[in-house]
């Protein structure tokens, strides 16, 4: 594992998240961190954040990557492959939704220093082949004199090509931070991301949202339709109900009724922002 002060020039981090960037960006942008966001590959976005970032007492490299990964994926369907490099050693770390984060690390030399378990998370959380890339994750938690750290890195993103991750030029392990920050800055597609505000985060937050699998039913003439309906639909279950002396139905009309109103409530609203 780094250690809690580690200034060596060779370290860097790369944020691997498996969404376009649009989707990470709103995400990215509540870490309120100096990173750069680039496309990485057929449903790929990298994250890059600065040295900055991790340089401060107490943190290792490990725990910085970690906790970026875990609160970027923690609210989102898509998972994040934080990989993370320095002086003594380099390693990786595997965070979806509200599952554990776990992480995996080799020494400078290469050696295996860590749990298997997160072998088996990364392949099943991002739906890796169980023959092809669980062999080819196997051989990475092996010993091999002839690969050191950087190399076992290498490994694992060869891997994750298989499911389209395709980094751009500069971004490879053993970079440091400002060497990684140059290469993708250079990217025509690069962007800065900044913290907007509450106000900005919020919209983007909701823009990504809609534009999901789901959108349509939350804002737009399907979602005005669906709240007109769940409001008929709810007001007739609820009288119906009430007539009956059936207060548990007359309480499931309500709500249903309010669900309504309030996707209604939420079109009208979002127009008007």
């Amino acid at each position: 594992m780094s250690s809690a002060n580690d200034h060596s020039r060779a370290a860097g981090v790369l944020l691997l998240c498996r969404a376009e960037p649009d989707r990470v960006r709103p995400s990215a942008q509540l870490l309120n961190e100096p990173l750069l966001l680039v496309p990485a590959g057929e449903g790929w976005s990298a994250l890059i954040p600065g040295e900055d970032s991790w340089r401060s007492e107490g943190t290792s490299l490990a725990e910085a990557t970690a906790g970026w990964a875990h609160a970027l994926a923690v609210a989102e369907s898509w998972p994040v492959v934080g990989l993370w490099w320095d002086a003594n050693g380099a390693g990786f770390v595997v965070a979806a939704g509200f599952r554990r984060t776990v992480g995996y690390h080799w020494l400078a030399d290469g050696t295996p220093a860590g749990e298997e378990a997160a072998m088996g998370a990364l392949r099943s959380r991002l739906g890796l082949d169980p023959v092809l890339d669980g062999a080819a994750l196997d051989g990475l938690a092996r010993p091999d004199s002839d690969a050191g750290a950087a190399a076992r890195v290498l490994g694992l993103i060869a891997v994750l090509s298989r499911t389209g991750l395709t980094l751009p030029p500069g971004l490879a392990p053993g970079a440091s931070a400002a060497r990684l920050r140059a290469a993708a800055g250079v990217l025509p597609e690069a962007e800065a991301v900044d913290w907007p505000g509450w106000r900005q985060a919020v919209r983007a937050g909701l823009d990504a949202a809609e534009r999901g699998t789901l959108g349509a039913w939350t804002r737009g003439p399907r979602a005005r339709a669906l709240g007109a309906a769940e409001i008929a639909a709810g007001l007739a279950l609820a009288l119906g109900a009430r007539r009956a002396g059936r207060r548990g139905w007359t309480a499931v009309g309500a709500v249903l009724a309010a669900d309504g109103a309030l996707t209604l409530a939420y079109d009208w609203w979002r127009e008007r922002t």
